[in-house]
């Protein structure tokens, strides 16, 4: 088994990147764990509170069970994954089974900005892309997935998103094995490394 870890700021195309790479892996062979089932649980506090809450913060995860979920998938047990509303933002009841397999990507904007966890990637990637492309991004999806209004999307993106980038995500790139520019983009890298990921497993 491998464990690669994707990191990358939100709307750098991480997403588009993991899924043609696993287009050109052996088929049943990658499962992919998202840094965002892992945020802390905030059922205890009100909606309008917890939407003011800084999710691109370290402290909104849960590293403690992301790593042990990690640890247990490396020593061949199952585990059971957390899901996340991002729109309640909240966990909800259901969990996923999540068996070991030969490839785990785990992707998300911090997980570069954990030391312990990052030890856990033989291989760790980050996803580089220009900021202007980014905040695209981050308005469609938080539009189109997560309900959100243009006036709300920006305002998180100038409190939060930006200043979270600046201070923890873009420094975790000198933690990357392999920076990549333009994402699911640049076909030469995604051949190039699932060469090197087939070779291995």
């Amino acid at each position: 088994m491998i464990i690669i870890g994707i990191a990358g700021g939100t709307g750098s195309g991480k997403t588009t990147f993991v899924k043609r790479l696993i287009e050109k892996l052996p088929e049943q062979s990658v499962t992919v764990i998202s840094q965002d089932a892992y945020y802390h649980d905030n059922k205890h506090i009100s909606l309008e509170d917890r939407k003011k809450k800084n999710y691109d913060h370290p402290e909104s995860i849960d590293w403690e069970l992301l790593i042990h979920h990690l640890q247990l998938l490396n020593d061949n047990k199952n585990i059971e994954q957390p899901t996340y509303s991002m729109i309640t933002c909240t966990r909800e009841q259901e969990t996923i089974t999540i068996k070991p397999n030969k490839v785990i990507i785990v992707e998300g904007i911090l997980i570069l900005t954990n030391e312990k966890l990052r030890n856990l990637f033989p291989l760790k990637i980050f996803i580089d892309a220009h900021a202007d492309h980014r905040l695209m991004r981050v308005v469609k999806r938080d539009m189109q997935e997560r309900g959100r209004d243009v006036e709300e999307v920006m305002k998180r993106y100038l409190q939060t998103v930006r200043p979270m980038h600046e201070e923890f995500i873009e420094p975790s790139k000198q933690f990357a094995d392999v920076i990549i520019p333009i994402g699911g983009d640049n076909h030469v890298a995604i051949e190039l490394l699932s060469k090197y990921i087939i070779s291995i497993i």
